[in-house]
């Protein structure tokens, strides 16, 4: 008994050993180190660019800064306009981000749980909804929301067809999330005698915080970054960031500094809020593929 607690080590050590190597595979972390230079490069030489001046980018546009400048990022900071711009985007995210959570989860809950006629195809009409770009609904979009609404140029305006447009997505990672919920919780609240609302409320809606979180990071991350629909629905001073960026790069075209400035300030909520979430994006993820 002893010979063979001293020996099992020395078998399980080279077991561990390869399954360490089958792990390591140096063509896909190549892939992954192409990739992530690629993805964060721009991103980094945009944040580094705008602590240099014009005279360094111009002389060595690859170069670090030498010295570092703070004046670009202070300059856009002391900007009125940045802080207005910001606001609305966040104003609107968060609104977007509501009807998103809020509404895909109403959608998606009966289709999961609930068995009818014409389930199937319907859950196929918000499937084949991500086919449908935004850029070809622009000029209908215009008419309705600054015609017939009456709500261009408002933050609700905006987040009103962004909601809608993200629907399709919260509905396909949301249906398979909740299809993993045992219906004996159902069955036992309604023993007790809980009703539907009851049960969707009580019991499905913590149960779901997951897959929330999930869609709800996409959502608002999505609108952070949403340029088509505020330049078609937005003017002045209701412009987003993304838009704003664009009014700063061409208002200051010859200060390429503070444009960089200018646009890694506009990229830093939303690349924080989405790192600080990864994890629970994943979470949400991987439950909605289980299911």
């Amino acid at each position: 008994m002893t010979t063979a607690t001293l020996t099992a080590p020395a078998h399980a050590a080279p077991a561990r050993t390869a399954s360490r190597r089958k792990r390591f595979n140096p063509l896909v972390w190549l892939v992954i180190l192409i990739v992530a230079g690629f993805s964060l490069g721009p991103v980094l030489y945009a944040i580094l660019g705008g602590f240099r001046t014009n005279a360094q980018l111009a002389a060595d546009p690859a170069g670090m800064p030498d010295p570092w400048v703070w004046d670009n990022y202070a300059r856009v900071l002391a900007d009125g306009r940045f802080w207005t711009y910001g606001l609305n985007s966040l104003a609107i995210a968060l609104l977007t981000t509501a009807l998103v959570v809020i509404c895909g989860l109403m959608a998606a809950y009966p289709l999961s749980r609930y068995r009818f006629r014409g389930r199937e195809a319907l859950y196929m009409v918000f499937v084949l909804g991500l086919l449908f770009p935004a850029t070809v609904a622009v000029i209908p979009l215009f008419i309705i929301i600054s015609r017939d609404l009456g709500m261009s140029n408002t933050w609700f305006g905006v987040a009103l067809p962004q909601a809608a447009f993200a629907l399709p997505m919260t509905i396909v990672i949301l249906r398979p999330f909740l299809q993993q919920i045992p219906a004996e919780i159902e069955e036992a609240a309604s023993i007790d005698g809980a009703g539907r609302i009851t049960v969707f409320w009580r019991m499905m809606l913590p149960l779901s915080g997951p897959g929330l979180v999930t869609v709800g990071v996409l959502a608002f991350v999505n609108s952070w970054n949403a340029y088509l629909l505020p330049l078609l629905l937005l003017q002045g001073d209701m412009r987003t960031l993304p838009l704003g960026v664009a009014d700063y790069s061409t208002q200051y075209s010859s200060d390429t500094a503070g444009v960089f400035a200018f646009t890694s300030l506009s990229m830093v909520p939303a690349m924080i809020f989405f790192l600080a979430m990864q994890r629970r994006i994943v979470g949400g993820l991987s439950g909605a593929v289980k299911g």
